[in-house]
């Protein structure tokens, strides 16, 4: 296990957002073309009123893709550059991603929200873990 290791689930959770960004354009695109909205349609509030699921869901878990994970971004470089890296961080950190992917894609897909949740509580767990692990480490030193 090398401090690089951490760049793994790091990167992985980068492409997730690649990923979600790409699928949310196509549902949307697919969705402007076929509907023929007119530009007035294409503000953010008419396309959201007018979006049905399959093409807003997308597009919301992208901006979640834009707030929890950011703290895990920050904190992998903090754990890198402190050197704290050790093989708990790396599996919290895949945990992390592995359950941010599946709850990326249950909300962009079936929705079902109890399992979302259920799958973003764990991701999140994992994450306040490593927080507090690593705050604890900040504050015992």
């Amino acid at each position: 296990m090398t401090q690089e290791d951490i760049f793994s689930p790091f990167f992985a959770t980068m492409f997730l957002t690649i990923l979600v960004w790409v699928y949310m354009y196509i549902r949307r695109i697919n969705f402007i073309v076929n509907r023929k909205l007119t530009p007035k349609e294409l503000t953010p509030i008419a396309l959201a009123q007018l979006s049905p699921p399959a093409v807003s869901n997308p597009s919301d878990n992208l901006k979640n893709l834009f707030e929890i994970p950011i703290i895990f971004y920050v904190l992998v470089f903090y754990l890198f550059i402190t050197k704290q890296v050790d093989s708990i961080y790396i599996n919290s950190a895949w945990i992390f991603f592995g359950f941010r992917t599946l709850h990326s894609l249950v909300h962009c897909t079936f929705n079902l929200i109890m399992l979302r949740f259920y799958l973003y509580l764990i991701s999140a767990i994992a994450l306040w873990f490593m927080t507090i692990r690593a705050a604890l480490m900040y504050f015992n030193s």
